[in-house]
């Protein structure tokens, strides 16, 4: 049975960067956020979100920037979010990476928060300094240092302990840099028969 590894972190910490590394070395790579994507066209799953958060429908439709707003500052609607999202995320990648024959790779943001944890064999935590991951969260997403800080305060603390067999990879230099810590996260897997 080939091996399955997340790929997490916090939000601005790099674990795109890496799991295009990873995708490049050959390995299969998943995405939580593409299938979210992928139910947020469908209209069973709009529905749900709909009825969940009758004050983020705008002209019958889901306002996501409304909703995002929302659970960012309000802990009892982002748990409703996530209790209605994950198991949905969770069930639809369990089915994505069976269906590959190949070790593989998944880059689950809120794989502590979720609860996704026991789909994995291995978990690579990608880390960053504080101040970079804002600065990287204000530029791709365009959102205010106070408000990605916020975001940030939403997720698993990683700057404390990492929960114990996570293989943890520090995004503090430049690609090349990254590249390397990745190739030697695989060589580490390898060396414990898990690739």
């Amino acid at each position: 049975m080939p091996s399955k590894f997340a790929v997490t972190g916090g939000i601005g910490s790099g674990k795109s960067a890496v799991c295009l590394i990873l995708k490049e070395r050959g390995y299969p790579v998943f995405s939580c956020d593409e299938i979210n994507r992928a139910l947020l066209n469908e209209r069973s799953y709009l529905e749900g979100l709909c009825c969940l958060f009758p004050a983020c429908v705008k002209d019958g439709k889901l306002d996501k920037a409304a909703l995002a707003d929302l659970v960012f500052s309000d802990k009892k609607a982002l748990k409703t979010l996530n209790a209605y999202a994950h198991p949905r995320i969770a069930e639809r990648l369990r089915r994505e990476m069976d269906d590959t024959e190949k070790t593989c790779f998944a880059e689950v943001p809120l794989l502590f928060e979720s609860g996704m944890t026991e789909l994995f064999d291995g978990i690579i935590v990608v880390l960053r300094n504080k101040e970079e991951r804002i600065r990287a969260v204000v530029t791709r997403d365009g959102l205010t240092p106070e408000r990605a800080e916020a975001r940030m305060k939403q997720q698993f603390d990683y700057d404390g302990a990492l929960p114990d067999g996570c293989l943890a990879i520090e995004n503090d230099g430049d690609e090349a840099a990254l590249r390397k810590k990745v190739d030697d996260v695989l060589e580490a897997l390898k060396e414990q028969g898990l690739l």
